[in-house]
């Protein structure tokens, strides 16, 4: 993401934002009131800027802890979603920074992230990935590979478990758009179950309650992430994992 140090702030643009110092008021007045008072947008938005300038992993953990809407962009159902979870710890030496249910008509797809620092370098001088980059990957594919040789582990934290969808996001916008970075990505997407987002991901879901906060009233009903503690009871108290967990999937 690029930034421009005279004008930092509010995103303009989805395909090439540019943040700029001082918050749009407008935009802000035109978010209903309920909104506001679930979230404050405007302390999100400076926040998410500084994270962003920080290069900071921790800052920007704690923003999404207490933002679901932030997440918004990265869900692929909108409507009735299921709590986000943090901090999910498992096989003695993995953590995943998040992690929800899809509960599809096709079985339960368990959703786990990887938050990375914003503006890691992906590439080096001669194109190939950088050891921090290659590192987080890796990191991703060892949850795959240990639940896999661990399906009792895997049933005893989720219950039930389709399938996984593998998210890893780091990376700006731009170096993601460049013509490594594209090339790059369409071949690891063609040959790997991991998706990789740019922290541009964030930026959209907060344009995107800016111009269509009716959109929202699922994430509105569910607003902070909950404790990987509370993940256990949540699946065993709901109705429609009591459908698959008898099936040996």
């Amino acid at each position: 993401m690029e930034i421009n140090q005279a004008q930092e702030g509010t995103v303009k643009s989805d395909k090439d934002p540019q943040i700029n110092n001082e918050i749009d008021n407008k935009e802000i007045e035109e978010i209903s009131e309920d909104k506001k008072q679930i979230w404050n947008i405007e302390e999100v938005e400076k926040k998410l800027l500084k994270a962003y300038l920080n290069d900071s992993e921790t800052e920007l953990l704690a923003i999404l802890k207490n933002n679901t809407f932030l997440f918004y962009d990265l869900f692929t159902r909108k409507y009735g979603i299921q709590p986000i979870f943090r901090e999910l710890n498992f096989g003695n030496e993995f953590r995943c920074d998040f992690a929800w249910l899809n509960d599809n008509s096709s079985g339960p797809e368990w959703v786990l992230v990887e938050i990375e620092k914003p503006k890691m370098n992906l590439f080096k001088n001669d194109n190939k990935p950088t050891a921090p980059f290659q590192a987080a990957i890796e990191q991703v594919k060892n949850w795959d590979q240990y639940f896999q040789q661990h399906p009792a582990e895997k049933k005893r934290i989720f219950g039930s478990v389709a399938r996984f969808r593998l998210i890893l996001v780091t990376g700006t916008h731009e170096e993601w758009q460049s013509e490594q970075g594209k090339r790059w990505r369409a071949y690891h997407h063609n040959n790997t179950n991991i998706e990789i987002r740019s922290m541009q991901t964030f930026w959209k879901s907060l344009t995107a309650i800016k111009t269509k906060p009716e959109e929202f009233w699922s994430f509105e009903e569910k607003p902070k992430t909950l404790s990987h503690s509370a993940l256990s009871d949540y699946w065993k108290n709901y109705e429609y994992m009591d459908n698959w967990r008898g099936i040996d999937l």
